[in-house]
């Protein structure tokens, strides 16, 4: 169980980070189009990939046990200085790239308007299916984050990597689902900087202990 809920915490504090995969499966939600597909999409790639991740690493891993030790090192430096990144954004409350600009029924991007209005006229499935399957495999930190980060943290936790990775899949599907589905209950909540920054506080203490307890049994043996 310890391994399913670090896998769980660890899949959350990644996936939340705000970015251009996240923002466009909120606008989905929040124009109440194609939203089943586009979650079901985003959810199924991060299963894949963290499969991947997990059996391809636990194969190499198993054969060089020595890798076990640069694992747990190199995953508590990058969990620690994204959780040192998390705390930054929330002390000096960063722009998350999420801000009302239309009375609160839309949002603006950093990179450009991200409006939805109750005259938008619906798009299509196909384009909409052809984005997210760019946001998210063309992006190359999907790579790191599930792939190479996950795949390395769910090894050091040995035979409960696949719980670890089960953890993790699951993070994946309720945080989609709830950025999809929820989107229209959440949205004015989302739209304040105090909101973000007490997110990035949240994040930043899962990133820290899971990094700090990664390491604890290198320096106590």
């Amino acid at each position: 169980m310890l391994s399913f809920f670090a896998g769980l915490g660890l899949g959350l504090s990644l996936i939340i980070a705000i970015g251009a995969q996240n923002v466009f499966v909120l606008r989905q939600g929040l124009r109440r189009e194609h939203v089943l597909p586009v979650v079901a999409i985003c959810a199924l790639s991060d299963a894949v990939l963290i499969v991947a991740g997990v059996a391809g690493l636990g194969f190499v891993i198993g054969n060089a046990p020595w890798l076990v030790v640069v694992a747990r090192w190199a995953g508590a430096v990058f969990l620690v200085a994204y959780g040192v990144l998390a705390a930054r954004r929330a002390w000096r409350g960063e722009d998350q790239g999420l801000t009302a600009d239309d009375g609160g029924t839309g949002y603006g991007t950093a990179g450009g308007s991200l409006t939805t209005t109750r005259t938008a006229a619906p798009a299509r499935l196909a384009p909409v299916l052809a984005t997210v399957l760019a946001l998210t495999w063309l992006n190359p930190h999907v790579y790191l984050d599930t792939v190479l980060m996950l795949g390395s943290v769910a090894a050091t936790h040995g035979s409960g990597r696949w719980v670890f990775a089960a953890g993790a899949v699951l993070a994946s599907i309720l945080w989609f689902t709830g950025l999809g589905f929820g989107a229209r209950h959440v949205g004015r909540w989302l739209r304040t900087r105090r909101a973000w920054r007490i997110l990035d506080a949240g994040i930043a203490v899962v990133m820290v202990v899971l990094g700090v307890s990664l390491v604890i049994p290198v320096l106590g043996g």
